[in-house]
C-alpha cells in the first residue's frame, strides 16, 4: 500500500510463466501488435510510436529527453515535487540549459498560467512535467499548458508513470507529444518496462539532430525501428515475459473499462481520505488538485514516522512509505493503485493504522475510519445505482413516447417486400 511498485494483478502474474515468444517468431510480431494497440487505448492516442522500452520507468523518461536534447538546448521544466527535480537532473545530464517554472509549495500544482507564461516569452525546445507525482500526491492540470506548447513550437514531454490507468490522461486532446507510463503503478504489473508514447513532431525532432543521442540504449529511434519497422529486435529478447505482463495488465483495462477503472481508483481515494479524517488526522496538500491513487497523510505530532510503519509492516503486513525531501518525517504516503484499488485493501490499511497508532498512545475512536470508509462506499454505491435507475427511466419514457414505433416499423418492411416483389428477381 506503499507508492510504488504496488502489488502485480494475480493474472498478470501468470501470465508471466508462459514461455516468452522470441523476436523473429510470429507470436512475437502478434505480441508486439497487441501492445501497441492496447497501448493506444490507455494512453488515448492514435502515435503509431506506441510502445515499451525494458527498463524503469526512469528509463523510459530519460529515453525520451536523451532523444530530443542537444547540448544548450533550452528546457523548460515545471517542479512541484520529488519527481519534477528529476527532470531537472536528467535534462541538464544531456547538457540542456534547465529553466525552472515552481509551485509555490510542495503540495501545489505549477501555477498553469505561469507556465503559459514563460513558454510565451521565450519559447523552449522542451517543456517537461510531470502529470501526478507521487512525493506530493498532486495533480498537474496539462491541457493549457499542451495548448501553449503546441502554439509556440515546444514539445511537451509528460512523465505520467503514476497517472496512466489510474486516472484520466489524454495523450492527443492534450497535445501530449510525449507521455512516459509505469508498469508497476497503476497498470498492475512488476517493474522493468516503460511504457510510452511519442508522436511525429518528436520523431521529427530526433530525425532533425546535428548529433547522435550521448545513449545508443536510450535512442527512440532504435526503439521505434524495432517496434514500428520490426527493425533490429534482438534487444527484446529478454523482455518477453514483461512484455507478457503488460498485455496482460492492458487486456484487464480493456476488460474493466478505462473510465470504469479510473472511478474504481476515485472510489477507494474517498474511501481512504474518509477513514483518515475519521481517524482524526490530516491529509497533506491542496485537495483540489489531489492525485485519486496516492494519499499523503500527516504523521501525529509527537509520533515516530518509521516506528510506526515498521509496526504496521511487522504486525499487519502492510506497508506504507515515507516522504521525499522537505516532506520526510511530515507525511506518510498511502497507495490505492491497481489492484489495491479494492474495499478490503483500503479497510485492512485504515484497520492496521488506527491499532498501531492508538498503541503508541494516540487519541483515536476505535472503529471510526472503517464505519467512516464503509460508509463512503455504500453512498458510492447507492449513487451508481441511482445513476444506473435513472438511465433505464430515461429509456423506458422515450420507448413509451412512441407507441406507434413498432407499428411503422412493421409497414416500412411490408413496403419493401412489396417493392422487392414488384422489381423481380
Amino acid at each position: 500500500m506503499g507508492s510504488g511498485p504496488s502489488n502485480p494483478e494475480p493474472r498478470v502474474l501468470q501470465a508471466m510463466a508462459a514461455p516468452p515468444p522470441l523476436p523473429g517468431e510470429p507470436a512475437f510480431d502478434g505480441l508486439l501488435d497487441d501492445l501497441q494497440q492496447l497501448g493506444r487505448r490507455v494512453f488515448r492516442t492514435t502515435n503509431p510510436a506506441t510502445l515499451a522500452l525494458p527498463g524503469a520507468s526512469r528509463a523510459g523518461i530519460e529515453a525520451v529527453l536523451a532523444s530530443l536534447i542537444e547540448p544548450g538546448d533550452r528546457v523548460m521544466v515545471g517542479v512541484y515535487g520529488h519527481f519534477g527535480e528529476l527532470l531537472c537532473t536528467l535534462a541538464a545530464r544531456h547538457g540542456a540549459a534547465v529553466e525552472r517554472v515552481e509551485a509555490p509549495a510542495w503540495g501545489q500544482p505549477v501555477d498553469p498560467a505561469a507556465l503559459v507564461r514563460a513558454i510565451a516569452r521565450r519559447p523552449p525546445k522542451v517543456v517537461a512535467i510531470v502529470h501526478a507525482d507521487t512525493s506530493t500526491g498532486i495533480m498537474q492540470p496539462l491541457e493549457a499548458i499542451g495548448a501553449a506548447c503546441r502554439a509556440h513550437g515546444a514539445l511537451l514531454v509528460v512523465d505520467a508513470v503514476l497517472s496512466l490507468g489510474g486516472c484520466e490522461l489524454s495523450t492527443d486532446d492534450w497535445s501530449i507529444d510525449a507521455a512516459i507510463g509505469g508498469l508497476q503503478k497503476c497498470l498492475g504489473g512488476p517493474p522493468g518496462l516503460a511504457p510510452l508514447t511519442f508522436n511525429a513532431r518528436v520523431d521529427r525532432a530526433r530525425a532533425e539532430r546535428r548529433q547522435e543521442p550521448r545513449s545508443g540504449v536510450l535512442d527512440l529511434a532504435v526503439h521505434a525501428a524495432a517496434w514500428v519497422g520490426r527493425r533490429d529486435l534482438a534487444s527484446y529478447a529478454t523482455a518477453g515475459s514483461l512484455l507478457l505482463a503488460l498485455r496482460e495488465a492492458l487486456r484487464l483495462i480493456e476488460s474493466e473499462g478505462l473510465a470504469a477503472r479510473w472511478e474504481r481508483h476515485q472510489c477507494a481515494s474517498r474511501m481512504l481520505g474518509a477513514g483518515l479524517a475519521a481517524m482524526g488526522l490530516r491529509l497533506f496538500g491542496d485537495r483540489a488538485h489531489a492525485v485519486p491513487m496516492i494519499t499523503l497523510v500527516e504523521v501525529p505530532a509527537g509520533v515516530d514516522d518509521a516506528a510506526v510503519r515498521a509496526q504496521l509492516l511487522a504486525e499487519h503486513g502492510i506497508e506504507i512509505m515515507a516522504a521525499f525531501g522537505p516532506l520526510r518525517g511530515r507525511v506518510w504516503r498511502i497507495g490505492t493503485m491497481g489492484t489495491n484499488a479494492q474495499p478490503p485493501s483500503v479497510l485492512a490499511v485504515l484497520a492496521g493504522l488506527e491499532a498501531v497508532l492508538a498503541a503508541r498512545g494516540v487519541p483515536i475512536a476505535r472503529g471510526a475510519a472503517v464505519d467512516a470508509a464503509l460508509a463512503e462506499h455504500h453512498a458510492t454505491v447507492a449513487r451508481r445505482q441511482q445513476h444506473v435507475d435513472a438511465v433505464a427511466d430515461e429509456a423506458d419514457r422515450d420507448q413509451r413516447q412512441q407507441p406507434g414505433a413498432e407499428r411503422l416499423i412493421g409497414e416500412a418492411g411490408q413496403g419493401t417486400t412489396q417493392a422487392a416483389g414488384l422489381i423481380g428477381p
